[in-house]
């Protein structure tokens, strides 16, 4: 059985599969170039189950590592670029991953990992001693394409969730494929379809419109990250008709911006809560709004409603995909009535294997996001995971936060929060309560923070207080933290 890929490389030979600013690649070349890095990945000693580290931006490398690791049945473990070496650290020793490849963008952050079994190899031109180049790789011809395995691990993301450390999320080629097929089923595929992708390879999000794209046989307009003049020149001149956005990104467009051109026909809208502003502004404009929910467990896409919709309900994230129910449960897991608050389950093909080392079968996935279903079934997006805080599309853990930031010698306890922001939807906000008889400042602590934790998750926003506010059963009062430090930004 082919790969996705190879499939397309015989159906749709001369169609253009991926172009990159002034470059294009049909299915065929495309196709090519996967063989030769299939080659140089089994030369490293890559094989079927190998785990496969890939810290890069969006490039045309990345996308052929991406089908190359697919076709000899290795694994992917995509690395975010903004995480520090001792973040990256822990990822790599979790997944047993004993090669990271990067380039001379992130070739530093690369050669700082410590551990001795994981060789660094960077598609540039190495400058470390402790890297290698691509290059200087010896090909091997003795590699075969593996078996196509619809239920074996396509990748492993790690992801955000309420308490601890991130958790390894196993996605395998059936989650992929169902997600696919239920996504084109909502909002349709055209032979002539170019998706503008601007969100990482690294998240979910990125990494699916590149494998669904090789499945519609369609070709995927890709950039290094959300620039808006490039984002505006692409829909200007590259006859864009589908693109995925988060709401920061929305907001920045809709201030360049007056109309959007005809061939453009969906704005996929998710990662975070769209406020009613912000939906109203860009339908007032006429953007194809479709509204979407969707999380890494259940390889993106959950449910998606239709910009014709979006007009009549907005803030609802509209009905569950073909495949999946979605339903509603209180704290004691009885289901709620329409309306009525509780946390979103999500039963479907699309969830994945599980979270890495848990030995568990997940027939529904408890979310731990808040919401409801209206009296049509729609559904409505009230919290994503209580205390979880989503900044441009990045999820961050408050629990992490704390405990870098409880670990300066003058901080005695610490509370960190997400707090509304026009922009980036929320900031990082921290009320800190200093250890008594000591002296710090809040350039002292963001200064630390720095040194410990990826930008994204750096406190935008700390405060010092006596004492942490307290409900009646004596927990930390977090609404009112959040409240604190909103009317305090």
């Amino acid at each position: 059985m082919k790969d996705w890929l190879g499939a397309q490389r015989i159906a749709r030979p001369d169609g253009i599969a991926l172009i990159y600013e002034d470059q294009d690649w049909t299915f065929f070349k495309l196709d090519r170039l996967v063989n030769v890095l299939c080659a140089r990945l089994a030369g490293l000693g890559a094989a079927s189950s190998s785990v496969v580290g890939v810290l890069l931006s969006n490039t045309p490398d990345y996308v052929i590592l991406i089908h190359a690791l697919a076709r000899l049945g290795a694994v992917l473990l995509p690395i975010n670029t903004r995480l520090t070496a001792e973040e990256i650290e822990w990822q790599v020793t979790e997944t047993g991953c004993e090669i990271v490849i990067c380039n001379s963008k992130t070739e530093s952050t690369a050669a700082e990992l410590k551990s001795n079994t994981v060789r660094i190899i960077s598609v540039d031109q190495a400058q470390d001693p402790r890297v290698q180049s691509w290059w200087d790789i010896t090909m091997t011809d003795s590699w075969r394409p593996a078996d196509q395995d619809l239920n074996a691990v396509q990748a492993i993301i790690f992801t955000s969730g309420t308490s601890g450390k991130p958790k390894g999320v196993q996605l395998t080629f059936s989650n992929h494929f169902y997600s696919a097929a239920a996504s084109a089923y909502r909002i349709g595929v055209l032979p002539e379809d170019r998706w503008l992708c601007t969100l990482p390879l690294y998240h979910v999000g990125g990494l699916a419109i590149i494998l669904r794209a090789a499945l519609y046989g369609i070709a995927v307009v890709l950039q290094d990250g959300f620039n808006v003049n490039a984002v505006n020149t692409a829909l200007d001149t590259q006859q864009i008709t589908l693109m995925s956005l988060v709401p920061t990104m929305l907001y920045r467009l809709l201030n360049t911006r007056t109309a959007f051109p005809e061939t453009l026909r969906l704005i996929l809208l998710g990662g975070a809560s769209a406020t009613g502003d912000l939906l109203t502004r860009a339908l007032d404009m006429g953007a194809p709004i479709a509204t979407t929910y969707g999380l890494t467990e259940a390889a993106s896409q959950v449910a998606t409603m239709l910009p014709e919709d979006v007009a009549k309900k907005p803030g609802s994230v509209g009905k569950p995909l073909m495949f999946t129910t979605v339903k509603i449960v209180d704290e004691q897991g009885r289901l709620c009535k329409a309306g009525e608050y509780g946390e979103i389950v999500v039963i479907s093909p699309m969830v994945m294997r599980g979270y890495l080392a848990l030995e568990q079968d997940i027939t529904e996935l408890h979310t731990g996001d808040v919401g409801f279903l209206d009296k049509d079934g729609d559904l409505w997006l009230i919290n994503r995971r209580s205390d979880l805080i989503v900044s441009g599309g990045e999820n961050v853990y408050p629990s992490e936060v704390e405990e870098v930031l409880r670990g300066h010698p003058a901080v005695a306890d610490v509370v960190v929060v997400g707090i509304t922001d026009a922009e980036w939807g929320q900031r990082v906000a921290a009320l800190v309560v200093p250890r008594p008889d000591t002296l710090i400042t809040v350039a002292d602590l963001m200064r630390y923070s720095r040194t410990k934790l990826a930008g994204y998750k750096q406190p935008r926003l700390i405060r010092f207080t006596d004492q942490l506010p307290l409900t009646a059963s004596g927990k930390v009062h977090r609404a009112a933290i959040v409240e604190q430090l909103q009317n305090n930004a």
